[in-house]
């Protein structure tokens, strides 16, 4: 019996010592690595003062424009009509001159996304093509008149309010 209190007594004296001797290794280990943290920061601050860092500018590369559309203005409002040849890729193709355009893309599933959007709300939405400046546009409304066409923008645009993106639609004049 004594035995046994001796050898449970042996075994917490080298439990609490290792202990002891665990977390005094750990805040070594601890302090080495604070001290590695510093000097590495110290020498990433004195490199950038050294040599700045410069990075490296990939240049975008888009589809040429030829020539800008035409905006032509009204003595009747301060919102242009632009002139773009256009033909039409996807919808009916009723197409007349004056045109409220709702979104423009460059990519022609965005562009039949949002056709398909309107369509559903009960526009007979139509995607006509810029070749020039490969453009996408996505038409909700046409007209052979400029005001009629002027009255539907400023409804579409009523009718969406909180829609950032069609807060921009926007006229265009059909050119052969």
């Amino acid at each position: 019996m004594k035995m046994n209190k001796l050898a449970v007594l042996g075994m917490g004296a080298f439990i609490a010592v290792a202990l002891v001797s665990c977390k005094s290794s750990e805040s070594a280990y601890k302090k080495a690595y604070e001290n590695a943290k510093q000097q590495e920061l110290a020498q990433t601050s004195a490199q950038e003062t050294v040599t700045p860092v410069q990075e490296e500018v990939t240049p975008v590369v888009s589809a040429p424009v030829t020539t800008p559309p035409k905006v032509v203005e009204s003595a009747t409002t301060t919102t242009g009509v632009r002139e773009e040849k256009v033909t039409v890729v996807s919808g009916t193709d009723n197409m007349k001159d004056y045109n409220v355009v709702a979104g423009s893309f460059s990519v022609k599933a965005n562009a039949e996304s949002l056709k398909d959007f309107l369509i559903a709300e009960g526009y007979d939405a139509m995607v006509a093509f810029n070749a020039e400046i490969a453009m996408y546009r996505v038409i909700v409304a046409t007209y052979h008149d400029r005001a009629s066409a002027a009255e539907a923008r400023d409804a579409f645009k009523a009718k969406y309010p909180n829609r950032k993106d069609f807060q921009g639609a926007w006229m265009l004049y059909r050119i052969n």
